[in-house]
């Protein structure tokens, strides 16, 4: 047999078995391109599973940023809603403040123009897509509380200088204080407010110059200043009426009253009670109708009371 070749013989089921001879250079070169195929596949397994690894480590790399990025998002909205509360809180405060000055007649004062009362803080704050980077959208969120919070406090400076400025007027003015109308005369729901109204009885457009709060009958009635007492009994509309001068213009009405429990001429301090509710006089039922004026001239009893 030549060397140089390999005999390879078939033997198929049916008939001579039958003899192929392949040169040995052909053999040689088919072997080893079968060896460098088997290793080229088990590289690029081992290349493949690598990276599958990495891959695999990427994603789990990604949940922790997201997770991390969803968790500081969630602390900055937290934080964002305190600064709204805060925020709030120095509205109502600037409204407390407004309804003060009213009262002490301090509302054209110095302080009180220079004051600005609009506030600005910060808006709502929405979640960041991730391909858009988490670093822009926190920095963005921290730009706009540190905004908001610079507004605030300065806010609260002017805030804290106009109501030192209300507070030496108090300690100066107890008697104008004492003598103000600043509380609630019976607790009930203001049925009727100040200002005109069509009327219950006639049906037309008129001037109601007081509040009517309407609550059950016998509720007590409160002075909602120190005063003395001017007028206890019954007169035209009213039914039964008590009025009190407090001093420094200031006259409260207290009407519809079913038993009054003080007389004129007595002294009353802020929180007396000094009638008891009814629907004495022209009145649709039990409520007691209050009133507040100011050198002769109603004026809203809104205005002068403090509480909330």
């Amino acid at each position: 047999m030549n060397k140089d070749k390999f005999a390879i013989v078939i033997f198929p089921g049916v008939g001579m078995p039958k003899k192929l001879c392949l040169p040995k250079s052909l053999v040689q070169f088919g072997t080893l391109a079968s060896l460098a195929i088997f290793i080229g596949f088990l590289g690029f397994s081992f290349y493949s599973v690598q990276q599958f690894s990495k891959l695999q480590r990427g994603e789990a790399d990604m949940v922790t940023l997201q997770r991390a990025a969803e968790i500081h998002k969630v602390q900055v909205e937290k934080f964002a809603q305190q600064v709204k509360n805060f925020e709030a809180e120095m509205i109502r405060l600037g409204r407390f403040e407004k309804k003060l000055r009213v009262i002490t007649a301090l509302e054209n004062s110095p302080k009180s123009i220079e004051k600005n009362w609009g506030v600005g803080g910060p808006d709502g704050l929405s979640a960041s897509s991730f391909t858009t980077a988490v670093s822009q959208g926190a920095a963005s969120m921290v730009e706009r509380l540190s905004n908001g919070l610079g507004h605030l406090v300065e806010l609260a400076k002017i805030q804290s200088i106009s109501f030192q400025e209300l507070d030496n007027f108090f300690k100066n003015q107890k008697s104008l204080l004492s003598s103000t109308p600043s509380i609630w005369p019976t607790r009930g729901w203001v049925t009727s407010s100040f200002g005109f109204r069509k009327s219950p009885f006639t049906g037309l457009r008129e001037k109601h110059e007081g509040w009517d709060i309407a609550t059950r009958h016998g509720t007590p009635v409160r002075a909602t200043a120190d005063g003395v007492v001017t007028a206890a009994g019954r007169e035209n509309g009213y039914g039964k009426l008590i009025k009190i001068d407090h001093g420094y213009g200031f006259v409260t009405r207290y009407g519809h009253n079913s038993k009054h429990l003080v007389k004129v001429g007595d002294k009353v301090k802020r929180g007396q009670v000094v009638a008891l509710v009814g629907n004495t006089g022209r009145s649709t039922g039990s409520h007691l109708h209050y009133e507040v004026l100011l050198k002769g001239v109603p004026v809203s009893p809104k205005n002068y009371i403090l509480e909330g």
